[in-house]
């Protein structure tokens, strides 16, 4: 089971373009079309089942919604910030 962060270690560590709600890490991605934001959605689906840690994903019109939370350990760990940089570098 992984560690709970604390908020410092949360807000020194949290990429750009993320944003804290809580217990949970927030970004909205905006793409060109709605099928890119669904591809994109698709990409970042493998890559959570590949680390076994799953967010929740909102796909609108032109943007999609990653949210992303340690549901077992009750708020952030390093799995979460693991997988938000993940995600990024799938851009």
């Amino acid at each position: 089971m992984a560690q709970r962060l604390s908020d410092d270690e949360v807000d020194s560590k949290l990429a750009d373009g993320w944003n804290r709600e809580g217990d949970e890490i927030v970004r909205v991605y905006e793409f060109d079309t709605y099928l890119d934001g669904v591809d994109f959605a698709a990409s970042i689906g493998e890559v959570a089942e590949e680390e076994y840690h799953h967010p929740e994903i909102t796909i609108r019109y032109k943007k999609v919604e990653v949210r992303l939370t340690s549901h077992e350990e009750g708020g952030l760990t390093e799995k979460d910030l693991r997988l938000a940089d993940l995600f990024d570098d799938e851009l």
